[in-house]
């Protein structure tokens, strides 16, 4: 079986002091390096968005971060601006070693729908490419770390599962921005087939 590990979006403004910091963030680092010696793969995604992206509280007067709208016939929390293309919060994690990861797949371009998965947007209407790049050299399994494990690394995990792959989280090496709603995931999590490995 050949293994992949799956990078989500370990992302300066994702850390401690960034725009939509996880808390803990910067704890992965050390532990997504130690471990990328064990795989033949490592691909890692990264968020990617315009300055106008839709899924902004500030593109939406009277809104405020965290709150939920409607945006085309999907459920959209409206979150800080994060993760601006070509802007320091949208680089990788100056401590994470990338020298073995192999591809990056970018999401969350189309500034109409938000992009949690690094398989597809949050509406199914776009794959990233990452499917098909993982079944060209013949991945059977994905093990998958990176922030925040209750939204991108969550969605991914279940689009990894769906897809057929043999699907496990590595929570020592991802946190949540809330640990009650990953503590909820976890159930969904399990139904769709994914492996939560505390170790």
């Amino acid at each position: 079986m050949k293994t992949a590990l799956l990078i989500i979006d370990v992302q300066s403004d994702f850390l401690p002091g960034g725009a939509l910091a996880v808390p803990g963030g910067d704890a992965v680092i050390a532990e997504i390096n130690r471990r990328q010696h064990d795989y033949d793969l490592v691909v890692a995604t990264q968020d990617w968005h315009p300055q106008d992206h839709l899924s902004f509280a500030s593109q939406h007067p009277g809104h405020k971060p965290f709150e939920t709208i409607d945006l085309d016939g999907l459920e959209q929390i409206l979150w800080p601006d994060h993760c601006v293309w070509q802007t320091e919060g949208a680089a990788f994690a100056s401590g994470l070693n990338l020298g073995r990861c192999a591809a990056i797949f970018r999401k969350g371009m189309d500034r109409r729908v938000d992009s949690y998965s690094g398989f597809f947007d949050n509406g199914r209407r776009h794959a990233t490419g990452l499917e098909a790049y993982l079944r060209a050299l013949e991945v059977d399994a994905v093990d998958i770390a990176g922030l925040a494990a209750d939204v991108c690394v969550a969605f991914t995990a279940e689009d990894a599962a769906r897809a057929g792959f043999t699907t496990r989280i590595l929570l020592a090496a991802t946190r949540p921005i809330d640990e009650k709603s990953f503590a909820d995931k976890k159930a969904e999590l399990a139904d769709a087939g994914v492996t939560c490995l505390a170790d």
